[in-house]
C-alpha cells in the first residue's frame, strides 16, 4: 500500500520474542504422526495438513471401538472455548482482543499486557489518506516485504487492525457500485473494540446495541483459529511453509477461502437457520 507502511517497533521486537517461546514444533513429530500433504486419505478420511499448538477441534470420539461422531469440541492454546467464552459473557467484557493475544502469544494477557497489546491494534487501525478512493474502489497497489519474523509477527498485527476496515468497506463500495445504495464510509475509533468498531462502520447511523457488540465479539472468537485441516488454513500451511511473507500466505488463503465447498459454507448455515425457524415449533424440545 503506497504510503502505508508500519514499522517494526521495539515492542513488535519483544512480542516476537515471546512468541518464539510458544510456537517451536519438534520436527520429528511429523513422522510420528504421519502428516500427509493433502486434506484427505486413501480412504476419503480427513487428514492432518499441518502440527500446532495453537488450536484443536475434536468432532469424534471412540465408543466400543468404533469413531463416531460427538458434539464436538474446540480449544485454544489448551482452553476449552465454552471456559473462555462463558467467562467474557459472565464478566460481560470484550474478549476478541483477549484471545488474539491468547492464540498469537500463548497464554492469557494480564491487565497490563491486555491493555499494551489493545492499544497496539487500536494504533495501527488506521488507514492512509484517500486509500479507500486509490484502492478499495480501484485496485491495490504492490507492496514486497521481507518475510524476517519480527516483520511477519508485524504483519500478523497489522492485517488483524485493518481487516475489519476493508470488509466493512468492501462491503459498502459492494452495496453502491452493484446494489446502488447509499454509500456509507465511517471511521473507527481507538476507544472501541474490534466487534464495536465493525457494527460502528456497517451501519449508516454508527447506532448499535451493547448486546448486538457482545454476540458479534463472540462470533469473531469462535471463527478466530480452525487447526490444521480445513481448506484455507491447509493452504495458509503450504503458502508460509516456502518463507514467503504473511501478506502472501494469507492472500492465499482468501483465495481458497472463495471456494464454494468452503467459503460457501456461511450460505448454508443462514439457510440452515432459515429451515429451523420454519420446521421448529418448539425451542424448548431439544429432540425437535
Amino acid at each position: 500500500m503506497a504510503g502505508f507502511k508500519t514499522k517494526v517497533t521495539p515492542e513488535i521486537e519483544n512480542l516476537t520474542e515471546v512468541c518464539k517461546e510458544h510456537t517451536s514444533l519438534d520436527l520429528s513429530l511429523y513422522a510420528k504422526y504421519d502428516v500427509k500433504r493433502g486434506l484427505r486419505d486413501i480412504n476419503g478420511k480427513g487428514v492432518l495438513a499441518g502440527l500446532t499448538q495453537v488450536s484443536n477441534v475434536k468432532a469424534t470420539k471412540i465408543v466400543d471401538g468404533k469413531e463416531v461422531p460427538c458434539a464436538g469440541s474446540l480449544s485454544y492454546r489448551g482452553y476449552d472455548i465454552k471456559d473462555l467464552t462463558r467467562g467474557f459473557i459472565e464478566d460481560d467484557r470484550y474478549g476478541f482482543e483477549e484471545v488474539t493475544y491468547l492464540l498469537l502469544f500463548g497464554s492469557l494477557p494480564d491487565k497490563k499486557q491486555l491493555a499494551d497489546f489493545t492499544q497496539l491494534l487500536a494504533n495501527q487501525r488506521s488507514l492512509p489518506t484517500n486509500f479507500v478512493r486509490d484502492v478499495i474502489m480501484k485496485a491495490p497497489g504492490r507492496d514486497i516485504m521481507n518475510a524476517s519474523l519480527p516483520n511477519v509477527l508485524r504483519q500478523c498485527l497489522n492485517l488483524i487492525s485493518v481487516f475489519p476496515l476493508l470488509s466493512v468497506y468492501g462491503y459498502q463500495a459492494y452495496n453502491h457500485y452493484i446494489k446502488d445504495k447509499s454509500l456509507y464510509i465511517h471511521n473507527p475509533k481507538k476507544e472501541l473494540t474490534t466487534a464495536e468498531n465493525i457494527l460502528r462502520m456497517l451501519r449508516p447511523d454508527k447506532k448499535y446495541s451493547h448486546l448486538e457488540a457482545k454476540i458479534l465479539d463472540i462470533a469473531l472468537i469462535l471463527h478466530m483459529e480452525h487447526g490444521g485441516g480445513n481448506n484455507s488454513t491447509f493452504t495458509t500451511h503450504v503458502v508460509s511453509s516456502s518463507g514467503t511473507d504473511t501478506y502472501s500466505a494469507i492472500a492465499a488463503a482468501l483465495g481458497s477461502l472463495k471456494g464454494p465447498k468452503h467459503g460457501g459454507a456461511n450460505i448454508k448455515v443462514v439457510r440452515m437457520f432459515d429451515d429451523m425457524k420454519k420446521e421448529v415449533k418448539d425451542w424448548k424440545d431439544e429432540d425437535e
